[in-house]
């Protein structure tokens, strides 16, 4: 119960910060955050290839679950910056699917206790109720995250896998799986091209 109230404190405390990253820094503060961030190491750094601006392709299973094979694909962009000294990053988001333009923010935040990094979705469409967490780390360029969530009702594994595929190139998909990991349907695949 701790680490969840840990958890949730740690994410009200980045969302609060959030408006402040859009005003213009001193001079003095990006030196001083520079310096923090040169700081950092090991796992604390595992998500620095993600900071930047990217264009997203999406290829997203119209129906999870169901025995299909029915993708939609749209285009979308993001913008990663860094928080807290470089242990927490966000994502705002856009995406232009058939049925409007939609935007969200990913939020992923460190805990040197546990050596973890933790992962939460915002959905534009309901910005009261951000997601369960996924729960995952790095093992070389390759970032495995799982949570547990509901699907139609029925409870499913979550499983979230960003991929990085060098300078230039990312990717993030994910899988449900209805058996608790025996089996897993990938359900959305995303590849990002650094645009800045």
């Amino acid at each position: 119960m701790t680490d969840s109230i840990d958890r949730r404190r740690l994410l009200q405390l980045s969302l609060a910060a959030v408006p402040a990253l859009m005003l213009p820094g001193t001079a003095a503060g990006a030196e001083e955050a520079a310096k923090a961030d040169a700081g950092r190491s090991g796992a604390e750094r595992d998500f620095d290839f993600f900071l930047g601006s990217w264009d997203v392709k999406h290829r997203r299973l119209k129906q999870r679950l169901a025995g299909n094979n029915d993708w939609e694909e749209f285009d979308g962009s993001t913008r990663c910056q860094s928080l807290l000294g470089g242990i927490a990053n966000f994502n705002d988001s856009v995406s232009y699917r058939a049925g409007g333009v939609y935007r969200g923010m990913g939020l992923r935040a460190f805990d040197a206790k546990t050596q973890t990094w933790a992962d939460w979705w915002l959905d534009g469409r309901n910005p009261v109720k951000i997601d369960t967490p996924g729960i995952g780390r790095f093992e070389g360029r390759v970032g495995t995250f799982f949570s547990e969530d509901l699907h139609d009702g029925k409870p499913v594994r979550v499983r979230g896998v960003f991929t990085h595929l060098g300078d230039s190139r990312m990717q993030w998909e994910q899988a449900f799986s209805p058996d608790g990991g025996a089996t897993w349907e990938t359900n959305w695949v995303m590849r990002y091209m650094r645009t800045g």
